[in-house]
């Protein structure tokens, strides 16, 4: 099992916490990557959205590419996952952008291409925002304009959405970035598996995980392609010394009201095409978080890890609140039971 953690752009990951004592700052984040590679994670997932989707769409955000190129040269053995919205991000300057950071990280560049779901915020950044599917037509599309960037120079391509006729662009990547992506609609499918290296999701089951890996993995070969590289899944991890300890601590943080953190809770579900039915209690961390239950003591959640990585999933992409003290409990308490065996 591979560890990674959500860098936290937005200031925390708890919807109903005004203030989580974090920073929306690099310093922060710079400091918790080390804090990270000291603790035995593997990876970071750093997100981008323009408004802030966790304390509410006036709240502080991060640029997530410069928080990836910060982290590049600061870091020394994290693969740095940053997310790239098409719509968003020109593809010939984007390909050049992260050529350079795949330079400073010295090859620990990886991507997770995200269609997009949060109109407003399109609109707010003067963004077109096309119906879910179109969405993902276009990311086809910017994926295969990204490669062949990469890969072919000059480079001509002519799309329903790009177009590019004898472009240059040097250097090329000394190795192209690992693309990630995920969805759960028969569209999303479709495209992550045509175009994808990996599959990450939301928080799910163990149930729901071995659902989505066998129809992925059916998919990938049917489509002649060789099997995902990895197969990630998001999870908010609340470890304590005692199951009552950390029960309390999931009440607390699911006390959910109404308000302006949940501004986009709805826009999310609408715009997703999402295969299970969320409550708003889902979302009081982000990403479906709580759902694979990984709450407990240490023995308690690295039991239920062992179960994922049962069915292959063989990355976790974490959160945690406070993000610093927390993932080093983590690291401390259930890394090595996850590894060894025990618990």
């Amino acid at each position: 099992m591979r560890f990674g953690y959500w860098t936290p752009t937005f200031g925390g990951w708890l919807r109903n916490d005004a203030d989580e004592g974090v920073p929306a700052t690099f310093a922060y984040v710079r400091d918790l990557a080390a804090a990270a590679e000291e603790s035995g994670f593997a990876l970071t997932l750093v997100p981008e959205l323009n408004l802030n989707d966790i304390k509410g769409p006036t709240g502080p955000v991060l640029d997530a590419t410069a928080v990836a190129a910060g982290l590049a040269a600061t870091t020394r053995s994290l693969e740095i996952m940053l997310a790239v919205r098409p719509a968003f991000h020109p593809p010939a300057l984007t390909a050049r952008q992260l050529t350079t950071i795949q330079d400073a990280a010295a090859g620990r560049l990886s991507l997770n291409i995200v269609s997009a779901w949060w109109a407003e915020e399109a609109r707010q950044y003067g963004v077109p925002f096309g119906d879910h599917d179109a969405r993902y037509a276009v990311t086809r599309e910017y994926v295969e304009v990204l490669r062949g960037l990469w890969e072919h120079t000059p480079y001509s391509f002519e799309g329903a959405h790009y177009a590019f006729e004898g472009t240059h662009l040097e250097p090329k990547p000394a190795s192209a970035p690992l693309i990630y992506a995920g969805g759960e609609s028969e569209a999303g499918r479709e495209a992550i598996t045509e175009f994808a290296d990996a599959y990450v999701t939301h928080g799910g089951t163990v149930g729901e995980l071995e659902e989505k890996i066998r129809d992925m993995t059916r998919r990938r070969s049917e489509f002649g392609r060789p099997e995902l590289a990895h197969i990630g899944m998001s999870a908010f991890v609340v470890v304590r010394d005692t199951e009552e300890e950390a029960q309390a601590e999931v009440r607390r943080i699911t006390a959910v009201t109404e308000g302006p953190a949940y501004a986009s809770y709805g826009a999310f579900v609408e715009n997703s095409n999402l295969d299970v039915e969320v409550a708003l209690a889902d979302y009081s961390v982000s990403n479906r978080g709580l759902r694979p239950n990984l709450v407990g003591t240490p023995e308690t959640v690295a039991s239920r890890i062992r179960e994922f990585e049962a069915v292959g999933v063989d990355t976790l992409l974490l959160q945690f609140s406070p993000p610093l003290e927390e993932l080093q409990r983590f690291g401390r308490d259930v890394i090595p039971l996850v590894d060894g065996g025990a618990g």
